[in-house]
């Protein structure tokens, strides 16, 4: 428990009034030799001392403690505290408590001071922005019965909440759900494995050297690669690009793409569980945000660490992010990009690129799409937009896209 901290302003304005009268009668009973304005006098002083004993005097001690309705509270969505007062004190003549909240998190915490020590009351909190954020410390504010004196203390410590990014219900990868991936697929394109029911398709940028397919090469007179089409894709990868140039300086204010790319990686990403497939988080660095195997804690560690996420550095090529074997579906989450940049995007054979992009500059997306990604503008429908980049054959049905 922190220590009370006293404030310094002792009176309130109408005990700053009440001075200045006395003084004045003090001046008037002199002038106009009035005795009886003397009187008044020291009785508004008398009256201003006996505010301050009361509200000042009296030594106050204790603990303040909060409970929290949800560990972590979601952007938007609404949560209870409970604080409960244990203070030894003697009777409070008059109290306002407020409850400190940040900026991030907002309520109405605030209230007349309970009467019986050891009561517990309740407020309201909504998540405004992500990140973690600290409740507290209480604040009483007390004044006497006549409102001449006051006095302001803090009790108890604070509480962490951590407030995490909204996730949006995302349409599936196919119209049969399961079909295009993961644990309940039992087909679909994956480069590198195995050696049945090989198919050459054209190389695309980032495909392995190894993987070229001679023969088929020569047949065509295009440089052709090795494909697997009967081999099950469990694993997923979602890339937040945090490359600190793609995004706008955390000067002051909020990024709204920057939220918006945070919070669709969180919708991907556990949209992806649920489909099946087992899910790698990492940044465009290669640090892990997270791995989801289908348990709460993942999901709970991921958003905790979507929560804290800001744009930092530089990335990588993103194929340097493999474990030497593509994934199935990759979902890249960037910010701005050129035509330039995008044409240089690698998804090292992924069955299932999907791209999407807060700020493309002109000629980004079809850049993407002529190195085999399938791409769309992320803005605030995080919903429609991953519609929008789903891969055609895949948002119908046709369940591994082949480029």
């Amino acid at each position: 428990m922190s220590p009370a901290v006293p404030r310094r302003r002792f009176l309130t304005g109408r005990g700053a009034a009440a001075l200045l009268a006395g003084l004045l009668f003090v001046i008037a009973a002199n002038l106009l030799a009035a005795p009886i304005l003397l009187y008044v006098a020291m009785l508004l002083f008398l009256l201003v001392v006996f505010a301050v004993l009361v509200v000042h005097v009296p030594r106050r001690g204790g603990a303040v403690t909060r409970r929290i309705s949800t560990d972590l509270l979601t952007v938007g969505e609404e949560s209870q505290v409970a604080v409960r007062f244990d203070l030894r004190a003697l009777r409070i003549p008059h109290g306002i408590w407020r409850d400190r909240l940040p900026p991030a998190v907002s309520g109405d915490a605030t209230g007349e001071f309970p009467t019986d020590n050891g009561t517990s009351i309740r407020y309201a909190i909504r998540g405004v922005r992500r990140g973690a954020w600290a409740v507290g410390p209480l604040t009483l504010h007390t004044i006497d019965p006549f409102g001449f004196a006051q006095r302001m203390q803090e009790f108890g410590d604070t509480r962490t909440v951590t407030v995490v990014p909204e996730v949006v219900p995302l349409a599936p990868l196919s119209s049969n759900i399961g079909a295009a991936g993961g644990t309940a697929h039992t087909s679909s394109t994956r480069l590198g494995q195995g050696s049945d029911n090989l198919s050459p398709r054209r190389y695309v940028s980032g495909d392995s050297m190894r993987r070229i397919h001679w023969r088929a090469t020569a047949h065509r007179g295009d440089l052709m690669v090795r494909q697997e089409e009967e081999e099950s894709s469990p694993d997923a990868l979602v890339v937040l690009d945090r490359t600190a140039r793609r995004w706008q300086p955390q000067v002051s204010g909020v990024d709204t793409a920057f939220e918006a790319a945070v919070s669709a990686c969180a919708s991907v990403a556990l949209h992806l569980v649920q489909e099946g497939y087992s899910v790698d988080v990492i940044d465009s660095a290669g640090s892990v945000l997270g791995r989801l195997r289908g348990h709460e804690d993942d999901r709970d560690g991921l958003l905790v660490a979507l929560a804290l996420a800001r744009p930092q550095g530089e990335g990588r090529d993103i194929v340097t992010l493999f474990d030497g074997t593509p994934p199935g579906p990759l979902v890249l989450i960037t910010g701005r990009i050129d035509e330039e940049d995008a044409a240089m995007l690698r998804h090292g054979g992924a069955s299932a690129p999907i791209l999407l992009m807060t700020d493309p500059l002109a000629g980004a997306g079809e850049a993407a799409a002529r190195v085999g990604w399938s791409s769309a503008p992320l803005a605030d429908d995080i919903a429609g937009a991953w519609e929008d980049a789903l891969p055609a054959r895949m948002a119908t049905g046709g369940g591994h896209v082949t480029r």
